[in-house]
């Protein structure tokens, strides 16, 4: 696919997250600044660490030919607070006139350009994300390479220099070697508060450096240090014994490069912040734990050295998937959309505790986590973690089902911290629950990990099993006859009092997952019991929650003695209108076949009548996508606006009745809840409509407006856009089923050819398609494989080549089974 150029004033927006997995991360602007410091355990939206910056400059011969920051302009803000663009923004030194930045996440690249700077530069940063490799890709650095191109006919000597602020108010900075380090002195290694930073480099070239920037008032320092990089061919040290009030150090590489050719010259930036604690509540701010990283390196030197030893494997790595990627025969901008949404995993909204295990804020507000722990209903929609790390999505599992579930079989939606605090005592919410059962059969679908089902299965079977159980008080199923009624608790945050399509589905979907994994474990009689719910349930949510257009919930706005049964249920009687408040009724509804999208990619087959479901689909289509939000009523949150498009979470046809006060959010376009709707439509055949709605959603990211790299709901980089990536599954009609040995490939697309990325437990690749051939290729990891399915094969197969050997196989309706157990290690080819 072409890259996509953000330039002007489309780098306004841009905050590209360089950090690892559960490390925080340092943003890179647009135009080249360090912003959104948030490696402190903590959000820190709109900062910056001082001046911190990289600074270059030419000389020819030992005489200065131009010095600039190596940033572009501004286009925003000037006014600032009233006294004009703030001066950290380093706006009011010299910089470069053309600036044009490239992000494929996980790489980003900023080339610049100056009349007055002799040849080019360009800054390229990253931090490894590499599939199934959790470890490397957790690493807390930033990893930044600046490359000069000597464009005319003389030699010329480039300088890069590195300058970063000691966030410490009482900080040393100390030089060693190739390494500048910020350190604290007054605070203990096991306080909140304490830790480093290290910025180092591997350069062959001239290093020199000041530890600390010249001290004194006003605007001291920045003058000196101006004076000293322009005046000085190198750097000259200084150093203060006392410890200062946040000083900057600066690192600077000077290389020769001759004429026509070019140099790069490698930073690594990390961080080790190693106690975490809940900030959020001082009733446990005594209580630290350490950040998984920090049990990985001890300290920033230790990650910065192994960073920089190692920095060619992992940018290979990193590379490599990012190109595998981009070569995926998938329309541009849903792929743009997979990788843009990806790096919600290398922001502040993921923590990792110290065992290595996930937490998730749901987003992130400017300096606080928005709503914590891992919230289940809406971590349901991220399908990242469960195929290109999937031991990370399993920890979530482990811990759910560890802390969040009582005796009763009632589960918290959000997982408190500390581990050791009390649970919360909230009610149980359905799609949160219920989609945890169906999380559980993908992990084990993807995993093959029969003995962990078993360690888990008693926990997640007391969990279906609450929908009945006396206990419930919210009474889901108390009749057992596969409808949830009873008082139901969702992810719009309020709760619906009887059936509906969007919770029912989730329901029958963990009857379904249910009744598998009891079969699979012996226990035939819950399964069948599991199988009559849902083929009941089934039966009764056709009959009597299709409309004939779509799918609704059943429920007389007008009786009020639905609610008494509910202690606090009051508070949702309108005595106004005489109605229920918070209901969809008979609204189109976004979710209203959720379920049917999770089981199209995990292989549960059919929720919903498959008719039904594309005739909702069509539906939703035309009732709730929005080509323009400028005459559209919208009283709630503002994610898309004027003549921006998108899918609102509930519409009301015309001859439907609207509640005087409907479900929350209704008018909103959640991006989530818009990628579900998008990929299932994309499942079921409506590709087209499926693309327009991703383009309308990237489409208000476009650097200008928005952060490209930052798809906001409650708070910034939001967990529920990475449903997004529930596309790569989907257009390649990705199966797999480990505990049997089976994966296996059905494209939706009809081209010649076909290409698209795969990952499971044990390995990731890539699947490349032409025609009827196909080949399978393993870029790492290997895989124990009985059987392939390529259902769209209708050829006679009797061999096939593993790993250049060819092997006899069973071949019937495009069901290639081995003999025996097959151990891949590189390829098959059919």
């Amino acid at each position: 696919m072409r890259r996509t150029e953000y330039v002007g004033d489309r780098t306004n927006e841009i905050s590209f997250p360089l950090g690892g997995i559960g490390s925080g991360s340092i943003g890179l602007a647009g135009n080249g600044r360090l912003i959104d410091w948030e490696i402190f355990n903590r959000p820190n939206k709109e900062s910056y660490n001082g001046f911190s910056h990289i600074a270059v400059k030419a000389e020819r011969q030992g005489k200065l030919l131009d010095a600039r920051v190596l940033n572009g302009d501004v286009n925003k803000g000037y006014s600032g607070p009233g006294t004009g663009l703030e001066n950290t923004s380093m706006a009011g030194f010299p910089h470069f006139k053309k600036c044009v930045f490239y992000g494929e996440f996980p790489l980003a690249e900023i080339q610049f350009e100056d009349d007055h700077f002799p040849g080019k530069v360009t800054l390229r940063a990253f931090n490894p994300f590499i599939p199934l490799n959790d470890t490397d890709s957790s690493i807390p650095a930033a990893f930044m390479e600046v490359e000069f191109q000597n464009d005319g006919k003389e030699e010329l000597q480039y300088s890069a220099a590195f300058t970063v602020r000691n966030p410490d108010q009482k900080g040393r900075n100390q030089f060693v070697k190739k390494e500048l380090r910020f350190l604290t002195t007054q605070y203990a290694e096991d306080h909140p508060q304490f830790g480093e930073l290290c910025l180092a480099t591997d350069a062959d070239g001239e290093i020199s450096h000041q530890e600390y920037w010249y001290r004194g008032g006003w605007s001291d320092s920045l003058e000196t240090y101006w004076r000293n990089f322009t005046e000085q061919s190198n750097l000259k040290a200084r150093r203060y014994e006392e410890p200062g009030d946040g000083d900057h150090g600066t690192l600077c590489v000077k290389q020769m490069v001759p004429a026509g050719e070019s140099v790069r010259i490698r930073f690594i930036l990390s961080w080790n912040y190693p106690n975490n604690y809940t900030y959020w509540n001082p009733n446990y701010k005594h209580i630290t734990w350490k950040n998984y990283y920090a049990v990985l390196f001890s300290s920033a030197q230790e990650s910065a050295a192994y960073g920089l030893a190692n920095w060619d494997r992992l940018y290979g790595e990193t590379k490599r998937f990012k190109d595998e990627l981009y070569a995926c025969s998938l329309p541009d901008v849903v792929i743009e959309a997979i990788s843009a949404t990806m790096s919600v995993l290398k922001t502040a909204t993921v923590l990792r505790l110290e065992d290595g295990s996930i937490y998730g804020w749901e987003g992130l507000h400017k300096n606080v986590g928005s709503c914590e722990g891992t919230c289940t209903h809406v971590w349901n929609y991220a399908y990242v973690l469960p195929f290109l790390f999937p031991k990370l999505e399993r920890s979530i599992r482990n811990l759910d089902y560890r802390y969040n579930q009582d005796e009763s079989g009632r589960m918290q939606f959000r997982m408190m911290l500390p581990l050791e605090r009390p649970r919360g005592t909230f009610r149980a919410c359905v799609d949160g629950q219920m989609g945890g059962i169906v999380k559980v059969y993908r992990e084990w679908k993807i995993s093959g990990d029969d003995l962990w089902l078993k360690e888990i299965w008693p926990a997640v079977k007391k969990s279906l099993e609450y929908a009945w159980s006396e206990d419930n008080e919210d009474r889901w199923d108390l009749d057992q006859d596969g409808v949830l009624e009873g008082r139901q608790h969702h992810t719009l945050d309020m709760e619906l009092f009887g059936p509906s399509s969007w919770l029912e589905g989730f329901y029958l979907a963990a009857l379904k997952a249910g009744e598998e994994m009891a079969r699979y474990l012996g226990e035939e009689d819950s399964a069948d019991e599991y199988r009559e719910l849902f083929e009941r349930g089934k039966a009764w949510s056709e009959e009597h929650l299709f409309n004939g257009r779509y799918y609704i919930q059943q429920i007389d706005l007008k009786d009020a003695s639905i609610l008494e049964p509910f202690e606090g249920a009051k508070e949702y009687w309108n005595k106004e209108v005489g109605e229920i408040k918070y209901q969809i009724g008979e609204g189109c509804e976004i979710d209203q076949i959720c379920a049917q999208w999770h089981a199209n990619i995990v292989g549960l087959g059919t929720i919903f009548d498959k008719e039904h479901v594309k005739t909702a689909l069509s539906s939703l289509y035309q009732q709730n996508v929005k080509r323009s939000m400028r005459d559209f009523y919208n009283p709630w949150r503002l994610f898309c606006l004027n003549d921006e498009g998108g899918a609102v979470i509930c519409e009301y046809p015309e001859g439907t009745k609207k509640p005087a006060i409907p479900i929350p959010y209704c008018q909103e376009t959640m991006h989530g809840f818009e990628y579900q709707l998008a990929a299932l439509m994309i499942s079921e055949g409506m590709i087209e409509e499926g693309v327009e709605i991703v383009a309308m959603i990237r489409d208000r990211y476009d650097g200008k407006k928005r952060n490209p790299w930052n798809e906001i709901e409650c708070g910034n980089n939001y967990a529920r856009s990475m449903a997004s990536y529930s596309m790569i599954p989907i257009f390649s009609g990705f199966i797999f089923d480990m505990p049997k040995g089976v994966i296996g490939f059905n494209p939706i697309l009809q081209k010649d050819v076909f290409r698209c990325i795969w990952s499971l437990d044990s390995a990731w690749g890539n699947v490349q398609i032409k025609g009827e051939q196909v080949l399978i290729q393993i870029l790492s990891g290997q895989l124990t494989l009985r059987e392939l399915q390529l259902p769209f094969v209708t050829r006679e197969i009797h061999t096939v080549r593993v790993d250049g050997q060819s092997v006899k196989v069973k071949c019937q309706g495009g069901r290639i089974q081995f003999d025996e157990p097959m151990t891949v290690q590189e390829w098959i080819q059919v």
